[in-house]
């Protein structure tokens, strides 16, 4: 524990060459009023941009300052993982490399967590520079996801935060392979509070996040922490067949009693399309499950270090 630094600020990189210099210079003017004792890690996860060499350059004239090279492009939930793999500090930051957070909204992230809060989220009020659809999407998802798991979850925060080195211990422990790490900090429950900020527009370049990438993480989320949607499926099968059931009793009923045969080719290819489809839709639900468990019985290691100045994993 003598070791350990104050603070570590964990910052995924994709192709976020422009950007760099300003974070950097924003981060340590915002960072060093609270401590000098503060380690900032950039983790490049598969940039084709010059970002690997931009945080090189600042880690030669900042001994503060270090990096993670992948060898490919991993995924942001990974790349936060292996920060916090690799992090020495007593509370921990995350922080996109966009600026769309702000680097001076950390002292006040800070001040709260010293007020003994375990975990200090960074609520948005306002998303400057997103399209109504991505506001959208992500306000529904959140308000979906809460009533979809059995914990209390934050609405409308990112990974955007500041949390105490037992819950780096805690999420080291939680070894899946589809990560979503605001729904596992979350889970593990303890002491939270909130800091509400307007988020601002990217300062440059392009996201990394397309609505792929969002379906593909909201989908992680769902199935990581909820088996609501196999109860779905379960209940929507009982359903149907209850209703085939009812059905093929009125064809008898027309037929002996009415003496009304029911035809048509129309009304039997509807139904058999309508009950294809809702199996269709049941074999993929379960299909996500399996899949998770298919990437977790592998076993394979989250990500691959292709270079990185940090000396040990602490």
């Amino acid at each position: 524990m003598n070791n350990l630094k104050d603070l570590s600020i964990i910052i995924p990189v994709f192709n976020e060459e422009e950007n760099i210099s300003e974070l950097y210079t924003r981060l340590s003017n915002a960072i060093q009023p609270i401590t000098e004792d503060y380690e900032l890690i950039f983790v490049n996860d598969g940039s084709s941009d010059g970002s690997l060499q931009k945080v090189q350059e600042l880690s030669k004239q900042d001994n503060r300052v270090f990096f993670i090279d992948f060898s490919r492009n991993f995924g942001h939930q990974i790349a936060l993982t292996a920060g916090l793999d690799f992090c020495n500090g007593k509370a921990v930051v995350i922080i996109d490399s966009d600026l769309q957070d702000p680097p001076e909204l950390i002292s006040e992230l800070y001040n709260k967590y010293k007020e003994g809060f375990d975990i200090v989220y960074a609520q948005r009020e306002r998303r400057r520079g997103e399209s109504f659809l991505k506001k959208l999407t992500a306000k529904l998802f959140y308000r979906l996801f809460k009533r979809l798991v059995s914990f209390d979850i934050p609405l409308d925060a990112g990974d955007f935060r500041i949390f105490d080195r037992k819950i780096v211990l805690s999420l080291r422990n939680m070894t899946e392979q589809s990560k979503f790490l605001r729904g596992q900090m979350a889970w593990l429950g303890y002491k939270h509070t909130k800091v509400t900020y307007n988020r601002d527009s990217r300062k440059d370049g392009k996201t990394g996040y397309s609505y792929g990438k969002m379906i593909t993480l909201a989908i992680d989320a769902i199935t990581g922490f909820s088996d609501k949607p196999l109860a779905f499926v379960r209940r929507l099968g009982f359903f149907i067949s209850f209703l085939s059931f009812l059905v093929i009793l009125f064809a008898i009923f027309s037929h002996f009693v009415l003496k009304q045969t029911i035809t048509g080719w129309t009304s039997l290819i509807v139904s058999v399309m309508f009950i294809g489809g809702i199996q269709l839709f049941s074999i993929g639900i379960i299909g996500e499950y399996i899949s998770r468990i298919n990437r977790d019985v592998k076993n394979r290691p989250l990500y691959i270090v292709d270079k990185t100045n940090i000396e040990s994993n602490n």
